[in-house]
């Protein structure tokens, strides 16, 4: 699968495979007409943070790069989980990046005008607990001057904090941006309101997708903060009621519905910690289909998709999208998946 590597790329393709399996190949404007009335489509709101900070490991003299990973408390500025590179930048593929320098708990770094102290390293060299120091409005003020957006190699020019913005972005809450989120515009939210299908929005804090290395990779996604509105569960037992689908964008909102519900599919609003891991084994409770970008065995992403159909079905999706040349990562293509009856099959193109 080829990677799209500009953030504005038009005729963005859809493809939409349905309760039997089988797959069409539509432009992303077909969402228009995919869904019907009754259906809810529920997004995540969150905007992405310039979580990606360089600067001196203070005990060796040493770069080093710290991508803000996970919140140790939401909402809490000073203190982060990170990831550590050694020197270098996104134009090296995060699998190639050196690794940091040797950290421990009580080190100092220099971040551009930020000084933070490593709390404690995390059961891994590069995965540790980061301290901010000062007052919580410089840390802010600091992120938004010195930190860019987690980026990687597939897109070679820098990106703007606005690059990886979606649309309907409010709290900035995110490590990488809710990508399947880019598929939406103004245009076809008021062609689904003109068909009867309902949206609601619910604020998930989304982590990084890559780490560069395999065993560390296996761990994620990290543990991931969550707010379901009031009025966002309400239309859920609303349109559950009448019989009507609720329509994920993207795997933070099926993680965080997920982790929100009940044993007879009720969604607490509220806040949460989605800690639940989705995958074969998993009995959704609340959603009915996903929309989503392009994802690859192995990935955490791609085991999320084994909720939703049978392996069967999976086996032969990476090919079919391959032979089909769609573009996979933030910015590429994106797949509409009914949840499909647990039977063996396979994808029809």
């Amino acid at each position: 699968m080829i990677a799209a590597d500009r953030a504005d790329r038009p005729a963005v393709r859809l493809c939409a495979i349905n309760t039997e399996g089988q797959a069409r190949h539509l432009p992303r404007a077909a969402l228009a007409t995919l869904l019907a009335p009754g259906d809810l489509v529920v997004a995540n709101d969150a905007a992405t943070l310039p979580a990606s900070l360089h600067g001196l490991h203070a005990a060796s003299g040493r770069p080093i790069e710290v991508r803000l990973a996970g919140w140790v408390a939401a909402g809490d500025p000073t203190r982060f989980v990170a990831v550590a590179f050694g020197a270098g930048d996104h134009r090296t593929r995060t699998e190639d990046r050196p690794a940091p320098p040797p950290l421990a708990a009580g080190d100092h770094l220099s971040l551009g005008p930020l000084n933070a102290v490593v709390e404690r390293r995390l059961d891994h060299p590069q995965l540790v607990r980061l301290r901010f120091l000062g007052r919580r409005d410089r840390i802010l003020a600091g992120l938004a001057r010195h930190g860019k957006p987690i980026q990687y190699a597939h897109v070679p020019a820098p990106l703007a904090l606005w690059d990886v913005w979606t649309r309907i972005a409010a709290a900035p809450v995110a490590f990488e941006p809710p990508s399947a989120g880019f598929a939406l515009d103004w245009a076809l939210l008021a062609a689904w309101r003109r068909r009867g299908v309902s949206f609601a929005t619910l604020t998930h804090a989304a982590g990084i997708s890559s780490t560069g290395d395999p065993a560390l990779d296996r761990r994620l996604p990290f543990d991931e903060p969550y707010r379901i509105p009031e009025g966002t569960a309400a239309v859920i037992a609303r349109t559950k009621a009448a019989g009507g689908r609720v329509v994920a964008i993207g795997t933070t909102v099926v993680r965080a519905l997920e982790a929100a519900a009940e044993p007879d599919g009720a969604v607490r609003a509220g806040d949460g910690i989605a800690t639940n891991r989705i995958g074969p084994g998993t009995r959704l409770r609340v959603v009915d289909a996903l929309l989503t970008g392009m994802h690859q065995p192995g990935e955490s992403h791609f085991e999320l998709l084994r909720a939703f159909a049978p392996d069967g079905v999976l086996e032969g999706l990476p090919a079919v999208l391959a032979a089909e040349g769609y573009r996979g990562h933030e910015f590429g293509d994106v797949m509409l998946i009914e949840r499909l009856a647990r039977a063996a099959g396979s994808v029809a193109a």
